[in-house]
């Protein structure tokens, strides 16, 4: 019986996986029960182990996660004084009411 190839979803793939680590079923009857080929019920297990440490977060993702300040600070000192610099120039060219 020849299988076409298909994408799965990451769910799919995931309860395969924990499927095959639970060692219940053999990968025969897992392939059988989740109609997919044993290789790939095989791939996806060892892709879950290889990256199950970073369900937890790992320190240089958590690092990576968080915004640098010094930029972000940069930044909106940067747009404040453009705000600055268009208001005045609209209200001298008399496009910005004074009042405000």
């Amino acid at each position: 019986m020849r299988r076409t190839r298909r994408n799965h979803a990451p769910g799919f793939k995931a309860k395969v996986a924990l499927a095959a680590i639970k060692g219940d079923r053999t990968l025969a009857e897992l392939a059988e029960h989740f109609d997919v080929h044993p290789n790939q019920i095989s791939d996806w297990k060892q892709q879950l182990q290889e990256s199950a440490a970073d369900v937890f977060g790992s320190s240089a993702q958590a690092k990576a996660a968080e915004p640098d300040l010094k930029v972000l600070h940069a930044k909106i000192g940067q747009l404040t004084l453009e705000n600055d610099f268009l208001e005045s120039a609209l209200t001298k060219a008399g496009l910005l009411s004074a009042k405000r």
